[in-house]
C-alpha cells in the first residue's frame, strides 16, 4: 500500500479509539464501517489483520450465510463485545439482494462426475448448499449497521469487503454506514519496496527500476508479488527472487497483450459482422420497396389495359348502332 495512504488509515483509526466523547457530543454510536474493496489477492484480509493488531481489538468474522434471520443476527450484535472489529467478507455473495452469484443447476452427467470424482465431498457439498437457507434481508442487515441496536455497546469498527463494489447496493455503502471507502488495487512501486524489505531486506536493486517499469505496464497482485519474492529454497537469495519476480512480470505482459489483442479482433469481427448484417437488412428493404413499386406498376398497367378494352367495347357498341 502507497505509505501515505497508508498513513491516513492509520490516523483515522487511532482517531477513532480516542473519539468518545466526540461521538457522545454528536449523538452518534462510537462505531466505525470501513468498505475494502479490489480484485482477490490485494489484501484486504491482510488488512484486517493488520488493523486489530494495530488496535488490539477482537475479530468477529460473520458468514451472514449461516445467519437464521435478522433476529439472530442482532443477538451476535449484542453478544459481541467493545472494542471489536466485526467483519462481513465477501458481502456481494452473502445476500441475494446484495448480489450473490447465481448457482446453475447442474445437468445428470454434471452430477455424475461430480459424485464419482469424489463422493464424499460431493455430498458434504450438497448438505452445505441445502443449509444456506439465511432469511436475513437487507433492512435487517442495515439496522444491524446504524439501527437502534447498533448503539449497544461501543468502540466498534464494522468491516466489509468485496471484489465487486459495483454490485453492491448504494444504500448498504453510503456515508454513515460504510464511513471510509478503501480501494486495495494491484501492486504498486511503492508497494513492491515495502515487500522487498520484508520478505528479502533488500531496499535497492539494479533490477528495481525495471520492475518499475514493468508494473506499470500490467497488473499484478500483491499476493502474487509476495509469492515470487519468497525464497523457494535455502540456495536461493535475494537477486533470485527479484529475477524470478521480473521474469513474471514480462510473462503477464505478454499474456495481457495477447488478451488485448484477441479481444480488439473478436470485437473488430463482431463489429464486421454487425455492420454486414445491417447492410444485408438494407439490401433486402430496398429490394422489397422495388418489388413493391414493380406490383404497383404492373398493377396501374394492368388497370390501363382494361380500361382502354372497355373504352374500345363501348365504342364498338356505338358504331353497332
Amino acid at each position: 500500500m502507497d505509505p501515505n495512504k497508508k498513513e491516513e488509515i492509520i490516523k483515522d483509526l487511532i482517531r477513532f479509539t480516542e473519539a468518545k466523547d466526540y461521538y457522545a457530543k454528536i449523538g452518534k454510536a462510537w462505531k466505525r464501517g470501513y468498505l475494502l474493496y479490489g480484485p482477490p489477492g490485494t489484501g484486504k484480509s491482510t488488512m484486517i489483520a493488520a488493523m486489530a493488531n494495530l488496535l488490539k481489538y477482537d475479530i468477529y468474522d460473520l458468514e451472514l450465510t449461516a445467519v437464521k434471520d435478522n433476529t439472530e443476527l442482532r443477538k451476535l450484535l449484542i453478544d459481541t463485545s467493545s472494542k471489536s472489529i466485526l467483519v462481513i467478507e465477501d458481502i456481494d455473495c452473502s445476500l441475494d439482494l446484495t448480489g450473490q452469484r447465481e448457482k446453475r443447476e447442474k445437468t445428470g452427467d454434471e452430477k455424475k462426475e461430480e459424485k464419482d470424482k469424489d463422493p464424499v465431498k460431493a455430498e458434504m457439498k450438497k448438505r452445505d448448499e441445502n443449509n444456506q437457507n439465511s432469511q436475513v434481508t437487507l433492512s435487517g442487515l442495515l439496522n444491524f449497521i446504524d439501527g437502534p441496536w447498533s448503539a449497544c455497546g461501543g468502540e466498534r469498527i464494522i468491516v466489509f469487503t468485496t471484489n465487486y463494489v459495483d454490485k453492491l447496493d448504494p444504500a448498504l455503502i453510503r456515508r454513515g454506514r460504510m464511513d471510509k471507502h478503501i480501494e486495495l488495487s494491484y501492486c504498486s512501486f511503492e508497494a513492491f519496496k515495502v515487500l522487498a524489505k520484508n520478505y528479502l531486506d533488500i531496499k535497492s536493486h539494479h533490477l528495481f527500476g525495471r520492475i518499475d517499469i514493468l508494473l506499470q505496464e500490467t497488473k499484478m497482485t500483491p499476493a502474487d508479488v509476495a509469492e515470487n519474492l519468497m525464497p523457494k529454497s535455502t540456495e536461493e537469495d535475494g537477486e533470485a527472487c527479484l529475477v524470478r519476480l521480473t521474469e513474471a512480470l514480462e510473462e503477464a505482459k505478454v499474456k495481457a497483450e495477447e488478451e488485448a489483442k484477441t479481444k480488439a479482433e473478436e470485437e473488430a469481427k463482431a463489429k464486421a459482422e454487425e455492420e454486414e448484417k445491417l447492410k444485408a437488412e438494407k439490401e433486402k428493404e430496398e429490394n422489397g420497396k422495388e418489388g413493391v413499386e414493380v406490383n404497383e406498376e404492373v398493377k396501374e398497367n394492368g388497370e390501363d389495359d382494361k380500361h382502354s378494352a372497355t373504352n374500345g367495347v363501348e365504342e364498338n357498341g356505338d358504331v353497332s348502332h
